[in-house]
């Protein structure tokens, strides 16, 4: 099942694209195809760390149905609008408590960069994550103001 990968949208709409053997955004040192485009193509993350990267990298790519996907329908907002000139240029996983394969809560902390215009920031998110019916879903995150 795919939710939605870059590759399949037009490139008229304002979003990077990632080559398969590019690296992936999500910062793990993986190309792209053996990375975060398995779970955006349709393979469920494995762990809720994971989760988290390929949930990062659909925003890099502006992969809104992938983020929907993989929302928790408790806590999924009715309405997900991506911003083509937000571009997300980093990404740091600073803590991951549980969330391995045979977990069924986990917690990870990232801090994630961002500029828009000539508006640049840094995202510092304490994210939960949910293991029900054989996969990982994103619960919430608690937003870090420092």
């Amino acid at each position: 099942m795919s939710f939605g990968a870059a590759a399949s949208r037009p490139a008229s709409d304002g979003f990077p694209r990632v080559a398969d053997a590019d690296p992936c955004p999500c910062g793990s040192g993986d190309r792209f195809d053996g990375c975060c485009a398995t779970a955006l193509n349709g393979t469920p993350a494995s762990t809720a760390e994971r989760l988290m990267r390929s949930r990062y990298t659909a925003f890099v790519v502006g992969d809104a149905a992938y983020l929907n996907a993989t929302w928790h329908p408790g806590t999924r907002p009715d309405e997900l609008t991506l911003d083509p000139d937000q571009r997300w240029t980093g990404l740091e996983v600073a803590d991951v408590d549980s969330g391995g394969e045979n977990d069924t809560r986990g917690v990870v902390e990232f801090r994630a960069a961002w500029r828009h215009g000539r508006d640049r920031g840094v995202l510092h998110e304490r994210s939960r994550f949910v293991r029900q019916s054989g996969r990982w879903w994103y619960l919430d995150g608690r937003l870090d103001p420092s």
